[in-house]
């Protein structure tokens, strides 16, 4: 069947930031909405209309009148901009890696949430019709924490909720270093919750080499005001990362500017907010000091504030293992290897090993880590010449140039290793792993790796059928607004 190429609009994210700091606005929490006058509402209001003006909220007819309504939802940005006074509730259906599932927030909940936020993405920022997602394939590009049951769920919210026709999954690791043209690479993605170092060798990440670091540029930025506090140079605000999403916001803003690695003291005058009531209460020029401190949690995370933000637990995915393992005919992975299963993957190994806990170790420690454990001379020279950064804290100044330094100091001399280098990425770090996701969707069209929506729906499983699909978008899980690629 011949399927028209069809184009989603990607204009969610625009490059020229707003830099005037005095301009806040809080979130408009209503809309107007035009509502038609019933035969009631004119007999209920016929006698009053006759005694006053013709109303300009209606058409000439008078067959219409408009009233604010509070929206049901808001996403992205605008939800963290949300006055303290308006009653809404702020969800975040990933955390630390993981769905935030928890006493007070259902995996029932989490899933409609994230399947809310896809479809707000798809037709508000992509402008692409409910009605015609079958004529598209999605690319899920996930970080290497997820479990295999997360996986699961995110599959059938794209196949079954969304509507895709059919839908691939790629780790985020592999479509960071195809995003940058490389086929080999030890790959840092800094989030902003959880960093993950994975090596990659000819276009395949190896599951052994993979570590989850339980830290980002979260936590950077709520170090960030500890130390500010520490020295007695953040103003008199009741500033709170934690309860108060405007404040981390800020703060994380503070950090991008201003935050970076450097030998010394490192100064800067900053215009610091202040949101302690609906009208923003106000701003105040504060010289913030030690601003080189945050960054290097990343070197030594005993320097991050203590742990607020916490893995959700795991107790709900153990009772989910024996029907998964079922499910897919394996013990160790969403993918069955040539063992056993539906050997749908043996041509294209892909998450064959799932992260089972985080490692509470500095960048330096774990990139030496993950690349020695690769047991190969030739391979681990590769890898440390070719160590990439990518995610929104990797753009953190002088953090390439420490990396390399430290790296190269504390590999042992019998490791015979004499180069070390960090490359550069070629675009904003923060979009490196959505590129590669789109290159990765252009290097499948003729493989039979695509889960088609109705053969998941009748059986859970992907059962190859041969046909290909040249039109792809890609979905992060993460997402909370979607980016220009």
């Amino acid at each position: 069947m011949q399927l028209q190429l069809k184009m989603g609009r990607v204009d969610g994210f625009s490059s020229q930031q707003n830099r005037d700091d005095l301009k806040f606005t809080w979130t408009d929490v209503t809309e107007r909405i035009t509502k038609p006058s019933t035969s009631i509402d004119r007999s209920v209001y016929k006698d009053a209309e006759e005694d006053t003006p013709p109303s300009t909220s209606g058409d000439d007819n008078g067959h219409e009148f408009k009233e604010n309504k509070y929206k049901e939802m808001i996403f992205g940005e605008d939800a963290l901009k949300i006055p303290p006074s308006e009653s809404y509730c702020l969800s975040r259906p990933i955390r630390r890696g993981h769905f935030n599932v928890s006493n007070n927030y259902s995996l029932h909940q989490v899933l409609e949430d994230l399947r809310t936020i896809w479809n707000w993405v798809l037709t508000e920022k992509l402008h692409i019709n409910p009605r015609d997602r079958g004529l598209y394939s999605a690319i899920l590009v996930l970080g290497e924490t997820f479990d295999n049951r997360e996986i699961k769920e995110m599959l059938s919210i794209v196949l079954n909720d969304l509507g895709f026709s059919t839908a691939v999954v790629h780790q985020e690791a592999l479509a960071a270093a195809f995003g940058n043209g490389l086929s080999t690479a030890c790959v840092v993605n800094i989030g902003a919750q959880v960093t993950q170092v994975v090596c990659v060798e000819d276009g395949v990440a190896l599951p052994h080499t993979a570590l989850a670091l339980p830290y980002g540029g979260d936590d950077i930025s709520r170090c960030l005001l500890w130390v500010q506090r520490r020295h007695r140079t953040w103003p008199n605000f009741q500033t709170d990362p934690v309860s108060k999403p405007i404040d981390l916001l800020m703060l994380n803003k503070i950090k991008e500017s201003y935050s970076q690695i450097k030998t010394g003291s490192i100064d800067a005058v900053a215009l610091v907010h202040s949101y302690d009531n609906e009208r923003s209460g106000g701003h105040q020029k504060t010289k913030l000091s030690a601003l080189n401190v945050p960054p290097m949690g990343l070197l030594y995370p005993r320097v991050l504030v203590p742990e607020e933000y916490p893995p959700p637990p795991r107790s709900w995915f153990q009772d989910y293992d024996d029907m998964l393992e079922d499910t897919w005919q394996t013990s160790d992975g969403l993918y069955p290897s040539g063992n056993g299963g539906f050997g749908m993957w043996d041509s294209y190994p892909v998450f064959s090993t799932r992260l089972k806990k985080f490692e509470n170790i500095g960048l330096v420690e774990a990139i030496i880590s993950s690349v020695l454990s690769t047991g190969r001379v030739d391979l681990q020279r590769k890898l440390f010449c070719s160590i990439q950064l990518v995610g929104g804290a990797a753009s953190t100044a002088g953090l390439a140039q420490v990396l390399e330094q430290r790296v190269r100091t504390k590999i042992s001399a019998n490791q015979s290793i004499e180069k070390v280098e960090v490359l550069q990425s070629r675009t904003y770090p923060l979009f490196v792993p959505w590129k590669g996701g789109v290159i990765l969707g252009v290097l499948d069209i003729g493989r039979d790796a695509w889960i088609h929506r109705e053969d998941w729906i009748k059986n859970g499983v992907h059962i190859g059928s041969g046909r290909k699909y040249k039109d792809s978008y890609f979905l992060q899980a993460q997402v909370m607004c979607y980016y220009n690629i």
